[in-house]
């Protein structure tokens, strides 16, 4: 793997880990399995059964949870705790072999990432939630599995098409964000 294949690696499984975490895996595990994703070594352990099983059944756990408004937002909430540290580890270990100074920025690097997707998605889904109906609950679900998939296929065929598309979406990401701090604040102010 070449040096922007694998940044793209490692910032594409932090990214993607803010979203949906067990799906990465389970993608990550079933396309390394299969012979379809070139893994370094560091991440040969999610071409593991056990840890393909593990991670698709909590991705359709997620799959579920994600689709009932207000529950969605608790289930983000725990995951907080969860998706970042893996989306950091991830985000190191998909740098192989390398000066154990570089995993450790890249997995900076990485959580920094991961938390930003993660909550840009926590935060845009709790503003989603105030709405009465379900089906913009639904749609967004739908829509940040279609966005991982879609995000996932272009870092495998094009790395640094990839890695420009993810500057632009941290740079939204950073928008909403601010966005949503000053919809909570006003929220908790009318409280």
């Amino acid at each position: 793997m070449d040096l922007i294949q694998t940044i793209a690696l490692s910032a594409g499984l932090a990214w993607a880990s803010g979203l949906r975490l067990y799906l990465v895996v389970f993608l990550a595990g079933v396309l390394s399995y299969f012979g379809y994703l070139q893994l370094p070594t560091s991440l040969a352990m999610l071409q593991n059964p056990l840890v393909i099983g593990a991670a698709g059944l909590m991705a359709f756990a997620e799959l579920i949870a994600d689709k009932i408004p207000a529950f969605d937002s608790l289930w983000d909430s725990f995951q907080t705790f969860i998706r970042i540290p893996a989306g950091a580890l991830l985000a190191a270990f998909a740098m192989g072999e390398v000066d154990p100074a570089w995993m450790l920025a890249a997995g900076l690097i990485g959580g920094t990432i991961t938390a930003g997707t993660h909550f840009a998605k926590a935060g845009s889904r709790l503003a989603i939630n105030t709405s009465p109906e379900p089906f913009s609950n639904w749609l967004a679900s739908f829509g940040e599995e279609g966005m991982l998939l879609a995000g996932l296929w272009t870092m495998l065929a094009s790395p640094a098409i990839f890695l420009g598309l993810l500057v632009v979406f941290m740079v939204i990401a950073g928008f909403v964000l601010v966005k949503l701090w000053g919809f909570v604040g006003r929220l908790v102010r009318r409280v």
